[in-house]
């Protein structure tokens, strides 16, 4: 349910502050009021309105005045000038000291909620947008000195400074996918929002109107405007995360939207426009989903004009140490403890891991070892059960159990070559496995000769 908007009136027309009182209540509207100046200071510390109505003739102080201490006490608070009529030079002037509009004494009393509705809109959605960039302030460097690394640091700086529009990054599931559609947004833009939307996290049944917004009335519950994220995100960034988890019926209209930018509120009757730049993300194969017939075409074709591709953990294992390094002091300042160190074995081990989870699976392998082992010497066996598979052979282990595992383990491999048609990449993926580290098995089992 949607809290209702409490407005504060600071007027000392006893008789206006009743006659709007008795329309906001009918809005739905919480009202106050205040007589004068001091009293509508003292108010406004009390009740913590969403909005503010206060007329620019008080008798103890000016309306001026009484704006300038409320934006010093509450940065936030949008304010509304009451001007008599001719006085508009004040009024102006009020907007220029932080108002965020005036009305003329006298006025419509559709026009002043329309006003009132607007204002608080506008902002609930500055508070999102700085909520946004705080959290996103989390995202931390891209570490690695790889060739492939350097690779995607070129293409980041390509086409962050092209003037494409949309993006399409692709990677397995944990790579950073975010990290690189906000160092592509940071390339492009210094002051400008970056809205990242996870469309998988999104329900069926309102992503379309969390995405292009929704009027008032326009399905049940919607007893007021809504602004959508694209409204949010309008001159700077929108991160469209899991974007093949779009609902099919949806997929149309985000189309029509990326080929001019227009869109259309839920309910709305007209179109409106806005200028964003659109990366959308996803660690599944669109073009797969293409063939099932559960993504369009024209809209994968739309996407995938600058295509930007992540590769994973194991493809760049030279990375590992400085990710390693990376994670230990980070860890270290959260925990407020020394780091952790790493002997030669362990690092050993860690660059010969597969890392199906990729940099989420190291970066939460490094926070628990940090937490369990603050500014200790980690040793192998201080590794989780699954870092310990394959580099450690137990002296009792005869040779014999040894081809026996390794038997089964070609056997499974070439089932699932079969399966697949001796597609590896569709083959990795029944395995459970990244398609480098398949191709490693393959080189090790001397499978390469068996298609």
């Amino acid at each position: 349910m949607n809290k209702a908007i409490s407005v504060l009136v600071i007027d000392d027309e006893r008789n206006l502050v009743r006659s709007i009182g008795f329309s906001l209540r009918d809005e739905g509207m919480l009202v106050s009021g205040a007589y004068t100046g001091n009293e509508g200071i003292e108010q406004a510390k009390i009740l913590s309105p969403d909005v503010v109505l206060l007329d620019l003739g008080l008798p103890d102080i000016s309306g001026i005045k009484v704006l300038v201490q409320l934006r010093a006490q509450h940065p936030d608070l949008p304010v509304i000038m009451i001007s008599a009529h001719g006085d508009t030079r004040s009024a102006v002037k009020a907007v220029k000291e932080g108002a965020i509009d005036y009305i003329t004494k006298p006025f419509d009393i559709e026009e002043l909620i329309l006003l009132i509705r607007r204002s608080t809109e506008r902002i609930r959605m500055l508070r999102e947008i700085r909520f946004l960039r705080e959290k996103n302030t989390e995202t931390g460097p891209l570490v690695g000195s790889s060739p492939e690394m350097t690779a995607l640091r070129d293409a980041i700086e390509r086409v962050g400074q092209s003037s494409g529009k949309t993006v399409l990054i692709t990677g397995p599931s944990g790579t950073g996918k975010a990290l690189v559609a906000r160092a592509l947004h940071d390339v492009r833009f210094t002051d400008a929002p970056f809205i990242e939307v996870n469309c998988a996290a999104l329900p069926e049944q309102l992503i379309e109107a969390e995405l292009f917004g929704a009027e008032r009335g326009a399905y049940t519950g919607a007893n007021q405007r809504r602004a959508g994220l694209i409204d949010l995100a309008d001159g700077g960034t929108l991160f469209l995360d899991e974007i093949g988890e779009i609902p099919l019926h949806l997929q149309a209209k985000l189309l029509s939207f990326l080929e001019n930018r227009n869109y259309r509120p839920v309910g709305a009757g007209r179109e409106r426009q806005a200028n964003v730049f659109v990366v959308a993300a996803t660690n599944c194969n669109l073009k797969a989903n293409v063939e099932a017939g559960t993504f369009r075409a024209d809209l994968f074709y739309r996407l995938n004009v600058l295509p930007v591709d992540i590769p994973g953990l194991s493809e760049r294992d030279r990375d590992v140490t400085l990710l390693v390094a990376h994670f230990s002091e980070l860890f270290a300042q959260q925990e407020h403890c020394e780091p952790i160190e790493l002997d030669e074995a362990v690092l050993n081990v860690l660059e010969k891991y597969d890392w199906p989870g990729n940099i989420r699976e190291l970066k939460n392998l490094m926070e628990r070892l940090t937490i369990l082992y603050p500014g200790q010497s980690i040793t192998v066996d201080m590794l989780p059960t699954e870092f310990h598979e394959g580099f450690r052979v137990a002296p009792t282990v005869k040779d014999d159990y040894r081809e026996s595992v390794e038997d089964h383990e070609r056997q499974l491999i070439l089932d699932a070559l079969k399966e697949s048609d001796w597609r590896k990449g569709l083959a990795a993926e029944k395995l459970g496995i990244s398609r480098h580290a398949l191709k490693r098995r393959i080189q090790r089992l001397d499978l390469e000769n068996e298609e």
